[in-house]
């Protein structure tokens, strides 16, 4: 089945009326478990981009604490899995302030738990990447708001 450009959808979104608009958003956020997450945060997060950020902060400390680290690859697994949970939240909200707080967050969480200098190679890689995304990002942010966090890349 294809699908339809986006702004044809748009089109047809704008002749419904609002009842049937929401069905249509209830049975998407049924559909899928990443759109009824998306939707919970565009309702309920979206005004509040502190609390939001808050939340998320407790979320990579609850995968931080399920890290096995019986070996590297448990290690790798936990925070691949944490990263993709961040990237998530981080695509939620589209806000570079927002990716820069999570991503800072995370690279901390990671040098504080001891994987920062990891001996593992691959470990390590994910650390560099994560701060790389993270310059690379400031790099588009307003220039006070890039002194701000000059600081805390510095530390990390």
């Amino acid at each position: 089945m294809e699908s339809f450009p986006l702004s044809e959808i748009k089109k047809e979104l704008q002749n419904l009326q609002p009842k049937q608009m929401q069905e249509l958003l209830l049975r998407l956020a049924k559909f899928k478990k990443e759109n009824k997450e998306l939707l919970s945060y565009l309702l309920f997060d979206a005004a509040d981009e502190e609390h939001f950020i808050e939340n998320c902060k407790n979320e990579i400390n609850i995968q931080f604490r399920q890290i096995n680290r019986s070996s590297h690859l448990y290690v790798k697994k936990s925070l691949r899995k944490g990263l993709k949970i961040t990237n998530q939240y981080i695509k939620f909200s589209g806000s570079s302030k927002v990716e820069i707080e999570l991503l800072l967050y995370f690279c901390k969480k990671m040098r504080d738990s001891g994987f920062g200098r990891s001996s593992h190679p691959v470990i390590w890689n994910i650390y560099l990447r994560q701060v790389q995304r993270i310059q690379k990002v400031l790099k588009t942010m307003h220039e006070d708001l890039q002194f701000d966090y000059e600081e805390a890349i510095e530390n990390l």
